[in-house]
Formats: C-alpha cells, sequence, structure tokens
C-alpha cells in the first residue's frame, strides 16, 4: 500500500471507518487538501496551482479503494516528486495535453473490479465537464459527494499530523521574532512582507502567504504596497507558512514606536476577550457557541463591528478548513481537533492554533509571548 520507508500519518482508521458507514469502495480524489492529506506530500510553485484549477490540463487524482492499493494518476511533470516523496507507490502517467486523466482513472476502476460500485468524487472540485466524463466512462458507477466525508476524516488529527503543525508554527513565530523587531519607521509594508516570506522560507516552509499592512491602510486584504510604516502604526498581520504541507498560522499584534495609554487598553481588552473565548474550545462545546460568546464579549465591550469567523479547523494544504466557528456551524468539537483561533475586530488580530484535547485547549504555537503587544522600531 505504501512505502515502508515512511510512515503514514493521515488518519487511515477513521478514514475506513466512514468509507464503510458511507457503503463506499473508493475514492477519487481531486483537490489539494485531499490528495496532500492522503498522498503525503504537497506539490510546490507552478505543480501546486494545477491542483486547484478545475479546468487543469494537468490534473492529479487519487484513486483509493477501501481494500485495494491506492493509485495515483499523475502526468509526466508530476510523476517524479511523487516517486521521490510519496508514501504511496501506485502511479499511473497519462499524457497531459493529449490524454484525460479521467480515462486513465476509469482503467484503474474497472481493473480494480470497481466500476459498478459506489465511488466518492468531490463535487465541490470536480468540473461540470468532468462530471458529465465520469458518467460516460463509468455508467455502472453509483457516483456520490465525498466532500464532508473527507471533511470529517481530516479534522481528527493524528500524532504526526500535529508534529509537522507545530513545526510549522516554529517556523513562522520565529520568523515573526527575527523580522517584526528590525522594523524601523519609514520601512514600507512591501519591505517587511519580504523579509517575513524570506525569513519563513529559509527556516524550511515550502510556500508562505499572508497579509501586513498598517493600521492605517484600509483595505487589509490587497496586497502589501508602498505604505511606509509611522509612529504609532499598528502592524496587523495574518500569515500561513506550509511545512511538508501542514501550515503554520498565527497573527501577533505589533506596535511601531511606543504604544499610547490608549492602545494599551485596547490590547488588553482584545487579548482577554481572546483568551477566554479560547477557553471556551472545550470537547462537545458547538462552534456556534463559542462564536456566540466572542460576538457578545465584543458587544458588551462597546464594538459593534460584524464578527465574521472567530476560528477555524486547519489541514493540510490550505489552511482554513472545516469546522468552522461561526454562527452556522453546529459541530460540536472533538478531541484530537486542531483549531486556529482568531476572534477579533478591526486590525487587533490575535491568533494560535489549539490542540483539543480532554483537559482542554493546548496551545501549539508558544515561541511568541503575547501576555503584551511586542514594541518595534
Amino acid at each position: 500500500m505504501a512505502d515502508p520507508q515512511r510512515e503514514i500519518i493521515a488518519n487511515i482508521d477513521r478514514l475506513n471507518q466512514h468509507l464503510d458507514q458511507a457503503g463506499c469502495s473508493a475514492l477519487v480524489l481531486r483537490s489539494g487538501k485531499n490528495f496532500t492529506y492522503l498522498a503525503g506530500f504537497a506539490y510546490p510553485g507552478t505543480l501546486g496551482r494545477h491542483l486547484d484549477f478545475p479546468d487543469s490540463p494537468r490534473e492529479v487524482l487519487l484513486v483509493w479503494p477501501r481494500r485495494e492499493k491506492p493509485v495515483m494518476i499523475l502526468n509526466h511533470y508530476a510523476a517524479p516528486l511523487a516517486q521521490r516523496d510519496s508514501w504511496l507507490q501506485g502511479i499511473e502517467v497519462y499524457d497531459d495535453y493529449a490524454e484525460s486523466p479521467y480515462q486513465k482513472m476509469a482503467e484503474v476502476l474497472k481493473g480494480m473490479g470497481l466500476d459498478r460500485e459506489t465511488v466518492g468524487f468531490e463535487k465541490t472540485y470536480v468540473s461540470a465537464a468532468r462530471w458529465e466524463e465520469i458518467q460516460k466512462l463509468l455508467p455502472g458507477v453509483n457516483a456520490i459527494d465525498c466532500t464532508e466525508l473527507m471533511d470529517r476524516v481530516r479534522w481528527i488529527k493524528t500524532p504526526g499530523e500535529v508534529a509537522l503543525l507545530e513545526e510549522a508554527a516554529n517556523i513562522l513565530d520565529e520568523a515573526y521574532l527575527e523580522v517584526f523587531p528590525t522594523v524601523r519607521v519609514g520601512d514600507t509594508e512591501r519591505e517587511v512582507h519580504g523579509r517575513l516570506v524570506e525569513s519563513c522560507l529559509r527556516r524550511g516552509a515550502g510556500f508562505v502567504h499572508g497579509i501586513l499592512n498598517s493600521h492605517r491602510n484600509t483595505v487589509a486584504y490587497g496586497g502589501e504596497g508602498d505604505m511606509r510604516f509611522q509612529q504609532g502604526d499598528i502592524i496587523r498581520n495574518d500569515y500561513v507558512a506550509y511545512y511538508q504541507g501542514y501550515p503554520g498560522h498565527q497573527s501577533r499584534t505589533v506596535v511601531v514606536g511606543q504604544p499610547s495609554q490608549e492602545q494599551m487598553e485596547t490590547y488588553r481588552v482584545m487579548l482577554d476577550i481572546y483568551r477566554m473565548t479560547v477557553d471556551r474550545c472545550q470537547v462537545g462545546t458547538k462552534a456556534s457557541e463559542i462564536h456566540r460568546f466572542a460576538a457578545e464579549k465584543f458587544r458588551q465591550h462597546g464594538y459593534q463591528q460584524r464578527l465574521s469567523l472567530a476560528g477555524h479547523s486547519v489541514g493540510a494544504w490550505w489552511h482554513q478548513q472545516e469546522p468552522y466557528i461561526v454562527p452556522g456551524c453546529h459541530q460540536e468539537l472533538e478531541e484530537g481537533m486542531v483549531i486556529a483561533m482568531e476572534p477579533h475586530v478591526n486590525y487587533w488580530h490575535l491568533q494560535d492554533m489549539f490542540l483539543i484535547t480532554k483537559d482542554g485547549p493546548r496551545l501549539l504555537s508558544p515561541k511568541f509571548n503575547t501576555d503584551e503587544m511586542l514594541v518595534v522600531g
């Protein structure tokens, strides 16, 4: 089933339980989240973008049968990295730009005798055109949507996954601790962002993305530009540094120059609400209840802004995964989840990742002391 030299850290026991409950004989996985999770490695750069585009001419697929050996359907560009890094050994190569990976996938399922069984596909990632192709290639298959099934599998982490998340968190916090103290009045958002990305990559991150803005920049997610930091600026930041496909995901409150009394008092309020909300992350508590608690605390302190996202699960490939800590999610927290908590308003952005245990939430990113704002410049 796998390379004996590499340990599979995905939650295979939980996957098998969910497949059996769904009466599903195989999965065909297309998304970066699920391909990376079960193949055990992350495609970088250009190869990685092809996992995201539904109309990619160089798609990669993973056929995961319940009782046979998994097979990756790869193009010529994608195969060498999988041969080197995946814990799986089965590979079928198709001629990208000339052949369809779904034709090869159909041949694999037929060879396994699964072309008249129930097979799960990700409707959220398979385009309408590809869905029609699947129906023509496999008319005897009972095709079901396995998106939610895989979400539920991924959200309970194994010890191996937690170790990767901790390593990724360390990379990001070490980069923060290296770069933020170097910020000076006159530095641009773009310059500081570049230094942070470089620091993460130098420390072993495979890829990095995020935002970094002065609080005076009213378009928070509009990219890092040439706005220069001034005395009294709050540096809003929200980064993700991926290590072996798993994210370190933290946000820190940083002020340029000596903070005002008002800023220090505001930070204390934000920190108290943040930590009280984190304390609500107990096994059995509904996500919606945690969000409601945070929203009420902000309103009690006079903040009427909409609190959209108080937190979210994390996982391979993309940092925001189910369950989300939002009003409409009534999923109870389970032991083994890792949740990135970020209840905040305006630019007072604090965020850390926590492992949900029977004894309460355990901080995975402790290197950066958030008891006080970091003062720089």
